[in-house]
């Protein structure tokens, strides 16, 4: 695939590339699934008792309105006027018409792409960021401690809680930690503590440190230290920026925005692709069109997950602890095994075991699928990308680009249209250390870690 081509495009001002919304059109609820699922999601679990989990279980970690959101059989939830507020620094984000990666593939596809870099944090993150720090503050909590991979989540935390003037503990993975120092600066720039993870702040982080002195560190044990660390201190509340219901209720502006985008462009998407790791930017874009999937009439819907982390393509649906100690509940998703430490991939925000539970269920009834990359071809589609929409992207957010591409190329062997709609879910400044090595040929492709995830799996 040309990566290393050069493409120029003479547009007539009346092939639009770039569509936008008004303030006014900036959605004012976000739109909850749950309520129309054919069938009922399996109840998450007490880890202690296996008893399905009740609202006063999650008091320790979370405030009862997101408790609420969590569980709610609303089909719509009113976002609060002091979330708007901020919601309108960045949203609504553009969608594009990618007609130069067009050219450059020269298919009869046409390419559009929801970005999601241009929030002050560079990515889709600060959509649930907002609100949960919001809920926390009215809830009288002084403190949020948190996760983070790549470091997208942790940075729009970081900003959220000094938006609402409180504190931010973020527990980044060791591997992410050491790779992007600019993102673990940014954080630090909007006043974050950030330990690397595993840490010798948390009862977790020193027992895998014994273990494996030279752990790299995963999601799943940077969210043990984050929940033990709020289930012990009483003005400090856990903050989880994937995986969880409330999350993906709040990413949905992403996906009714971009309806209404493509109504502009007098275009219906055949195919939706999002990047997959717990499923935060992937469920923003889908969730709105699987509703019109279950009302019968809706486009195939993609989540494109990393070969070394397939937790959609190779996992297993059984319930599962979403962190390494298990402090946190049992849900039903697909997991790789809460033990499962995956390789240290670029893309540091898809390297989780497990998935959100609600798009696990909708995986299973077959209103989404999946596949996977390794992130060699990942990253000669984001530098293709790159060189023709001239939009540097996240490696995470560089999934789904391969994978437009790769239906883009089937529409040219087909010799037929298709409407390909994708996330591009955050922008790649912060990992140009990423790109260096793919450009000096030092990246190197990880195998599936079949062994390891075995021997994970057995423990369940």
């Amino acid at each position: 695939m040309g990566a290393f081509t050069s493409v120029i495009v003479s547009s007539p001002m009346s092939e639009h590339s770039k569509f936008l919304l008004a303030d006014s059109q900036i959605p004012s609820v976000w739109v909850n699934v749950l309520p129309s699922l054919p069938e009922p999601m399996a109840p998450p679990l007490h880890p202690a008792t296996r008893a399905p989990l009740t609202p006063q279980d999650l008091l320790p970690l979370f405030p009862m309105e997101l408790i609420e959101q969590e569980f709610s059989p609303l089909p719509t939830i009113d976002i609060p006027g002091e979330v708007m507020d901020i919601y309108r620094l960045w949203r609504a984000t553009p969608l594009y018409r990618a007609r130069r990666l067009e050219k450059l593939l020269d298919t009869p596809a046409h390419i559009y792409y929801k970005y999601e870099g241009t929030s002050p944090a560079g990515s889709h993150k600060p959509n649930t960021a907002v609100p949960q720090a919001y809920y926390n503050k009215r809830a009288g909590i002084k403190r949020l401690a948190t996760e983070t991979g790549a470091g997208q989540w942790g940075s729009a935390l970081s900003l959220a809680c000094q938006f609402f003037g409180m504190e931010c503990t973020v527990y980044m993975v060791r591997v992410s930690y050491d790779q992007k120092p600019y993102r673990r600066m940014m954080m630090h720039t909007w006043g974050a503590e950030v330990f690397a993870s595993p840490s010798e702040h948390t009862h977790a982080g020193r027992g895998v440190l014994a273990a494996t002195p030279d752990s790299p560190g995963s999601l799943g044990i940077a969210i043990s230290e984050a929940v033990e660390d709020a289930a012990t201190h009483d003005d400090t509340n856990y903050a989880l920026g994937s995986v969880l219901n409330h999350v993906m209720l709040h990413q949905t502006v992403i996906g009714q925005e971009a309806k209404l985008q493509m109504e502009q462009a007098g275009e219906e998407p055949e195919v939706v692709i999002g990047c997959f790791g717990g499923g935060s930017n992937f469920g923003g874009l889908a969730l709105p069109y699987v509703l019109d999937r279950l009302a019968g009439k809706g486009p195939r819907i993609l989540a494109v997950e990393p070969s070394a982390c397939p937790s959609l393509t190779k996992g297993t649906l059984t319930y599962d602890y979403g962190d390494t100690a298990k402090l946190t509940p049992l849900i039903k998703m697909y997991t790789l095994g809460h033990d499962f430490v995956p390789p240290g991939i670029h893309a540091g925000g898809l390297r989780y075991h497990g998935a959100s539970p609600l798009l696990s269920h909708l995986l299973k009834l077959g209103q989404v699928e999946a596949k996977s990359y390794s992130q060699l071809p990942v990253f000669e589609a984001a530098l293709s990308f790159a060189r023709s929409e001239g939009i540097l992207p996240a490696p995470e957010s560089a999934h789904a680009i391969r994978a437009a591409v790769d239906e883009a190329l089937m529409a040219k062997e087909e010799g037929k249209a298709r409407t390909i709609l994708f996330c591009l879910s955050g922008h790649g400044h912060f990992d140009l250390n990423s790109y260096e090595s793919y450009l000096t040929g030092k990246l190197q492709d990880y195998e599936y870690p079949g062994r390891d995830v075995e021997r994970a799996l057995a423990e369940l």
